[in-house]
């Protein structure tokens, strides 16, 4: 995740307590075991239950307590933010094995900086700690639009090596990088994610609706998905449903999480008896796949 990520998501989730404002090295974090990887649902806003999560970093300061992205990401230098990469690599490969058991098979996605793509050996990393079920469907790793189209030639050369090992990449952000159409045409990804500025507000906003549905149409015609950031609102969900968007995320549906909590609600969503026929069809998606983690 970039500095610039951090402050999204800072914005994103405001009604979160504020960070202190002591820095803190992501290095030093690892080197104490104080970095943790919390979880978003995502929820499929066709079939209204939930397909995955994204997995997002916190360090848990023995005196400062939970500190967000915006006192440890910004200005951090690239050796660190591959530090970074790879412990969110490994330990959402070792999580999902703990979310499968608990009866869901989650597809996951990590933030990685475009540098990573090139300066990590992602491919052998996962080949080495991928679960072995057979049912695993692979990870997704989410590049800001903005990094991802500097090296359209990079990334795509690193997507077809990853796509080998079952990784697929999505462009996140989308609509904040500002690329053009004919760059993202030669590269393989599997999502495009839009970026939460224009999700606001875009059941009563006619300009971010038609991005939003500029956006969802494009994902469509390269046979990818789109997926809502940041719906904070259930006006604006019902508008993304209506424009045909893939999936979705957001305070709405549930905030970041740590990875006991987050599988404590799929074991409690997992033993509850299910109901006998699906939600009407003018019920709202978002109460149906809240319930499902809620």
């Amino acid at each position: 995740m970039t500095a610039r990520e951090a402050n999204t998501e800072t914005r994103r989730f405001s009604g979160l307590p504020a960070s202190a404002p002591t820095r803190i090295a992501v290095d030093e974090a690892l080197r104490n075991n104080w970095l943790e990887i919390w979880y978003q649902p995502k929820i499929d806003l066709k079939r209204k239950c939930l397909a995955g999560a994204e997995a997002l970093a916190r360090i848990r300061h023995p005196q400062e307590g939970m500190l967000w992205p915006d006192s440890f990401l910004p200005g951090i230098d690239e050796v660190s933010l591959n530090h970074l990469t790879e412990h969110a690599l490994l330990t959402t490969l070792r999580n999902w094995s703990l979310f499968a058991d608990a009866g869901f098979n989650l597809h996951l996605a990590i933030n990685v900086p475009a540098s990573a793509l090139s300066k990590l050996p992602i491919a052998e990393i996962v080949a080495q700690n991928r679960p072995k079920s057979e049912t695993w469907p692979g990870l997704i790793l989410e590049v800001t639009e903005d990094q991802i189209v500097r090296d359209i030639a990079l990334a795509k050369e690193c997507a077809g090596e990853l796509k080998a090992c079952g990784i697929t990449i999505a462009i996140d952000d989308f609509g904040a990088g500002y690329s053009s159409f004919s760059s993202l045409r030669d590269l393989p990804f599997a999502e495009i994610k839009l970026d939460d500025q224009f999700v606001k507000n875009c059941a009563i906003d006619a300009t971010n609706a038609a991005i939003c549905q500029t956006a969802i149409d494009l994902a469509h015609r390269f046979g990818s998905k789109a997926v809502a950031e940041g719906i904070e609102s259930m006006t604006d969900l019902q508008a993304l449903v209506v424009m045909g968007c893939d999936f979705g995320q957001g305070m709405l549906v549930a905030p970041p999480m740590p990875k006991e909590r987050f599988l404590e609600l799929l074991r409690q969503r997992n033993n509850k008896p299910r109901p006998q026929a699906e939600p009407a069809a003018s019920e709202p998606p978002a109460v149906a796949a809240a319930d499902r983690v809620a």
